[in-house]
């Protein structure tokens, strides 16, 4: 019995181990915005395909599949990965434009007046609802390179932001009239939505468990801190909006297509498709939030590729309690 007692715990300490070292890539360098794109665009799919999430996707034997991609996207920064399966959002639209601010605000880096970078975002869905009429929780997720420069040559590290409009999905008719926003701890109920519990409680446990906090609301919202402290000499002196929120502009027409992926096909849109950014400090967490106008998201191409779907990768921020 003592032996056996012996090797579980050896066991349970080399998985441990394993974990821990495949969490550890090396050191980030950045990448060029023209060969991401490029990876993204080589591999259109012919047929749209469906992938919907289960209780077992997040699990392969004695392996939290979750846990382990929970821990590699807080830790891996690099920008494009071997082929793997995205498990909360396994489909999406990668969308390639600007990221522009117009307006005055106390923000630094990139929230800052005056500062345009390009954008490399996936729209996506969370469990693999794709067509109106479903209960689909639209997410949106930006890559920001700190360049105008299409054809940069050095390796430029990038800052990543998420946003989602519900966790229990809403009947949201477009993609662009989703008000998506980094803070998802007000979940909007809805007939259905209890069906998603289990699916929830795993996820949220896993995200809590990888960013080692006890406090489950933690994980319901992603910090803005690197685009803040994106060209500047001293992130000491950054200043970060607490919340951002990502809506279609009301400029951009409204495609009705059953499926949201055919909705943002660029073809749609002469003009591009026109995000508003707007961020708030003041408000409630579950309750109302002072929303400013900020700037915009100018998108001028998009693809539903394999690559989109496999290869690109957005690290999430380390929770820091010194910012908002």
């Amino acid at each position: 019995m003592k032996r056996v007692l012996i090797a579980v715990v050896l066991a349970v300490w080399f998985i441990a181990v394993l974990r821990a070292v495949r969490a550890q890539p090396p050191a980030y360098q950045g990448s060029r915005f023209s060969e991401v794109w490029a990876l993204v665009k080589s591999d259109p799919y012919a047929v749209l395909p469906e992938d919907r999430v289960t209780l077992a996707s997040f699990f392969e034997w004695t392996e939290n599949r979750l846990l382990d991609a929970s821990i590699r996207t807080l830790n891996d920064r690099d920008d494009v990965l071997p082929p793997f399966r995205k498990l909360v959002h396994p489909i999406g639209v990668c969308m390639a434009g600007t990221w522009s601010i117009s307006e005055d605000s106390k923000y630094t880096g990139y929230f800052a007046k005056g500062t345009t970078g390009l954008i490399i975002a996936r729209a996506s869905t969370a469990l693999g609802e794709t067509r109106r009429g479903e209960p689909r929780t639209f997410g949106f997720a930006g890559k920001l390179y700190p360049t105008d420069n299409p054809n940069h040559e050095p390796l430029l590290p990038t800052a990543n932001f998420f946003a989602i409009e519900n966790l229990a999905g809403t009947y949201t008719p477009h993609f662009l009239d989703a008000a998506q926003t980094n803070d998802i701890l007000y979940i909007e109920p809805r007939p259905g939505a209890l069906f998603r519990g289990p699916l929830g409680v795993v996820a949220l446990q896993s995200f809590a468990t990888a960013d080692e906090t006890l406090d489950l609301t933690q994980p319901l919202v992603r910090q803005l801190y690197p685009i803040a402290e994106m060209g500047i000499s001293d992130p000491v002196h950054a200043v970060a909006p607490r919340w951002i929120r990502i809506v279609g502009s009301q400029t951009t027409p409204r495609i009705d297509e059953l499926d949201y992926r055919d909705e943002l096909d660029i073809k749609h849109y002469p003009d591009g498709i026109h995000f508003d950014i707007l961020v708030a400090d003041k408000g409630t967490r579950i309750g109302p939030k002072e929303w400013h106008y900020l700037g915009e998201i100018h998108i001028q191409d998009t693809v539903a590729s394999d690559s989109c779907d496999h290869r690109l990768h957005f690290s999430h921020p380390h929770f820091r309690s010194d910012q908002p």
